[in-house]
């Protein structure tokens, strides 16, 4: 059937097909099959190159595998200290500790730290000790700004804020201890945010991303490789059906308590005698207080014996190279 279409002057001159009407044959399957195509999206093809620009629009995270897989692993047990605060107690790590795992993962040559502000908001008299001697109380605040390269790429900067309290008979030292605890606390937190390491793993109550050395609460990614192995019972107790497995592991001794060879312990008597005496005396006072030396001991070179003594003089040297420094360039 045609209809013809009226011109202006109202002649019939062109005739086209009507359109079908709905008493016509209904559609095919292959016209129902490839209507329903162009409604529910592009083809396979166009999805697939988008797929391609979106993975290669994907940034590298510029770490190696081995690297990623050190900032990945659970916190080591042995890395983690307690301390009494309020009416109960709390897990950290260590600031020199942070150091060591910042320079094992990332290289010694890899980050640095920058203390872009401290401030003392509080100085106040108080008694000192059980007998109550006259003394000083002395809060810092601070801010640090930690800067990581990897793999050639931008450099990745995390800053964190941290406060630290100096309590002491001499005003000066508890400032002195107040700024760097500040500031050791502001590091930490920025390097947290790079993973279990460095004490991520201790925000969660149920430390499931620690690793326990006594067979206990182990990470979902601590292998079975890298457990330790179960408890068996002593030789002379012989095993009867009535008999309880023990369910103790012995704890593996502390790394920081292994011993020093002469020739090490000789090189840092070496490098602290080299020091300046203003140095030498501030870093004495800090190690008889870290490790509590007696004030009967005269000396603490015969103190200097283990690994976490020789670890602790190094942070400490590298953290006054880098205040030397930065007063240097301001």
């Amino acid at each position: 059937m045609t209809v013809a279409a009226p011109s202006s002057n109202g002649a019939s001159t062109i005739s086209r097909a009507a359109a079908p009407q709905s008493s016509q044959r209904p559609p095919s399957a292959l016209e129902l099959i490839r209507s329903t195509e162009r409604v529910e999206g592009p083809p396979a093809a166009a999805i697939e190159s988008v797929t391609t620009v979106q993975a290669n629009q994907a940034q590298p995270s510029g770490f190696s595998p081995e690297q990623l897989a050190a900032l990945a692993a659970p916190l080591d047990r042995a890395n983690v200290r307690q301390r009494e605060q309020g009416r109960g107690k709390v897990a950290y790590v260590e600031g020199w500790v942070a150091i060591a795992e910042a320079n094992r993962i990332f290289g010694f040559d890899g980050w640095q730290r920058q203390t872009i502000a401290m401030r003392c908001v509080a100085q106040a008299e108080r008694p000192i000790g059980r007998d109550q001697k006259p003394g000083w109380g002395v809060t810092y605040t601070a801010r640090v700004r930690v800067t990581v390269t990897a793999g050639g790429l931008p450099a990745l900067v995390r800053e964190g804020s941290g406060a630290g309290h100096g309590i002491d008979v001499d005003l000066g030292q508890a400032h002195e201890s107040a700024l760097k605890e500040a500031e050791t606390d502001a590091m930490k937190r920025a390097l947290m945010t790079f993973g279990n390491p460095f004490g991520l793993a201790l925000y969660d109550k149920q430390q499931r991303q620690v690793s326990s050395t006594g067979g206990q609460g182990e990470g979902p990614q601590r292998s079975a490789e890298q457990r330790p192995p179960a408890s068996k019972p002593a030789p002379s107790t012989p095993p009867t059906s009535a008999a309880v497995p023990s369910q103790t592991a012995t704890a593996p001794e502390d790394p920081g308590l292994a011993a020093l060879n002469a020739e090490t312990i000789q090189h840092l008597h070496s490098t602290l005698r080299a020091l300046p005496r203003p140095l030498l005396e501030s870093l004495t006072r800090a190690f008889r207080k870290r490790f509590q030396v007696p004030d009967a001991a005269v000396t603490i070179a015969d103190r200097i014996s283990q690994k976490c003594h020789h670890d602790w003089i190094e942070t400490f040297l590298v953290s006054h190279r880098e205040v030397r420094s930065a007063e240097t360039h301001r």
